[in-house]
């Protein structure tokens, strides 16, 4: 499947990065098996495994807002993923462009791009 070794950890799980390929932006955080990344690399749309619903899942399968992979880059461990995406849409289920718009504090700095509503 892939040329490098990967450390899956016993649940059989790597966390993924999304990561806009442009700007750099770091849009969620998210876990893949096997058979997600394998699905990722076969279709070129980052897939993930909901370890919630305990299932393979498109990302973008309900919304529309796809993650078109650029680039698949394994860290020097071999137990995380980095997926470089051209995103379509907000990457978060929340309605902003990002999972990480909010601060420690509680600070809002993302912008939210769609009303959850409209999309769920």
């Amino acid at each position: 499947m892939t040329d490098v070794s990967l450390a899956f950890d016993d649940n059989e799980y790597l966390p993924a990065v999304a990561q806009d390929a442009d700007s750099g932006e770091v849009l969620m955080l998210a876990y893949v098996t096997e058979d997600a990344l394998e699905r990722t690399r076969e279709t070129g749309y980052a897939h993930y495994y909901s370890r919630s619903r305990d299932e393979l899942w498109k990302k973008g399968g309900t919304s529309g807002h796809t993650q078109r992979i650029e680039e698949v880059r394994v860290d020097c461990d071999g137990d995380a993923l980095l997926y470089l995406v051209e995103q379509s849409g907000g990457a978060c289920h929340t309605g902003y462009e990002s999972c990480f718009y909010r601060t420690v504090d509680g600070e809002e700095v993302g912008q939210q791009v769609f009303d959850p509503d409209d999309v769920y």
